[in-house]
């Protein structure tokens, strides 16, 4: 897009009958730059209407990635630097201009890598615990790190080799620890050369194998305050609701022991079944630093209950006569059960592996013109029947019997958007559980 920002700084070319032709294209337009797992930066053309998911598909083709629901995207912005985009409205609703910075990664981390049906989405996967490692979200031990670091390099160099591999100077590219030391990679070289004969994809299994067993694997942190105002974290995860002080955990609800999930302003509350001996639920709250804070936790667990617990998403609550206040957010994609019921169909593909970042380079792809072709594909083969699709858009507005004009201007309306951002519940006793012995399948 370089020529065409210099074309338009060019006032002759302002003035050229040419110009105004080429600004419908540049208005419907829009350039998201997407960090990669690897650190690559991917360049996307896209509608700028699109929604958040349409981003998302795009990326995911652009990787050649069909188990594409293990993954998000997230952006920062002055308040919080992690941000999930949501996937569900327009991504405008979130970006006053373009370009559009956001960092592709994984969303819901699966309990049991073996069970991905493709070796692609087992790389990446790889590169996010490899980045979680090194951003220090994934605490290790010395020996898990040089034990995961030794499958790192064998996945990217193979087998040791004592003619090239004389000293610890072939590591120099990797970056295996926070804060990796020469006994580290000592210790790195001895178990890569017990590695021999692995494949690349035998190599990332037995990665993510081990870091499966890790205490903080999948475990989205959020700190808060306890009833009695100590600085506690909450981590959100595919079992449940963890609880930690001081970097240990001191508590742990899980999904099938909690019954409701609500928040009001910046106070998040968990109502728990009753145990064995107590005959009565009982309710705790946690306190965050503001109703911002307060929500992503309450959506962060909406959409790991769901995603893990149920077998299909809960249908979107519909607008009535007298809608109820508070936040109405429902997770809307595939959930885990959805996702290993459906087959990947095709030869396992080709790619390219990179994680030391060595072959790093940009890339670029026109969405745009791709929905194009497949909009136009679509309508040819199905003019007279419709299509289910898997992931369903809500319209952006489904208005009330009694809604007021465009023109007019409704106090109480506004007071109703503002209390739903400042509060929200949702029911976690649904009869669409996956049931206990599907969990266990392999």
């Amino acid at each position: 897009m370089p020529g065409e920002s210099t074309k338009a700084a060019d006032p002759a070319a302002a003035t050229s009958p040419s110009t105004p032709k080429k600004k419908p294209t540049n208005s419907k337009a829009a350039l998201a730059k997407v960090t990669l797992l690897d650190g690559s930066i991917l360049e996307v053309t896209i509608d700028r209407k699109c929604r958040g998911r349409d981003l998302l598909n795009s990326v995911c083709a652009g990787l050649n990635i069909l188990e594409k629901d293990y993954f998000g995207l997230t952006y920062h912005t002055a308040n919080d630097p992690r941000a999930w985009l949501d996937l569900e409205r327009p991504v405008t609703k979130f970006f006053r201009s373009d370009p559009w910075d956001l960092a592709f990664e994984v969303k819901f981390y699966p309990p049991e890598p073996a069970q991905l049906q493709e070796d692609i989405t087992r790389y990446h996967l790889c590169l996010q615990v490899r980045n979680d490692i090194l951003e220090g979200r994934l605490p290790c031990s010395f020996v898990t790190h040089a034990l995961l670091g030794s499958y790192l390099v064998q996945s990217e160099l193979g087998d040791y080799d004592p003619a090239e591999m004389k000293d610890r100077s072939y590591l120099k590219e990797f970056k295996i620890a926070p804060n990796q030391t020469p006994e580290l990679l000592d210790k790195v070289i001895d178990l890569h050369k017990t590695h021999k004969s692995q494949t690349p994809a035998e190599a990332e299994l037995h990665y993510l194998e081990n870091a499966k067993k890790l205490a903080m694997y999948g475990v989205d942190l959020h700190p808060a305050k306890d009833s009695e105002g100590v600085d506690i974290m909450l981590g959100v995860c595919a079992s449940g609701l963890l609880v930690y002080r001081d970097k240990l955990r001191i508590n742990r609800f899980a999904w099938p022991k909690i019954l409701k999930i609500s928040y009001k302003r910046n106070n998040f509350y968990i109502k728990i079944r009753p145990g064995e001996f107590e005959q009565y639920e009982s309710t705790i709250g946690f306190k965050l630093e503001n109703h911002r804070a307060a929500k992503k936790l309450w959506k962060a667990c909406v959409e790991h209950h769901t995603f893990f617990r149920l077998m299909t998403p809960e249908p979107q609550q519909k607008s009535s006569l007298f809608p109820r206040l508070g936040s109405k957010y429902r997770y809307s994609g595939r959930t885990h059960y959805e996702t290993r019921k459906t087959p990947v169909e095709r030869p396992a593909p080709d790619f390219k592996r990179s994680l030391t970042g060595k072959r790093l380079s940009s890339r670029s792809m026109d969405a745009l013109a791709q929905q194009e072709k497949e909009r136009a594909a679509a309508k040819d083969a199905n003019k007279d029947a419709n299509k289910r699709h898997t992931m369903s858009h809500p319209p952006d507005h489904i208005p009330d019997l009694d809604s007021p004009t465009r023109g007019s201007r409704s106090p109480i309306k506004k007071d109703k958007k503002e209390r739903s951002s400042l509060e929200g519940e949702y029911e976690t006793t649904s009869p669409n559980v996956v049931p206990a012995q599907v969990n266990k399948l392999n």
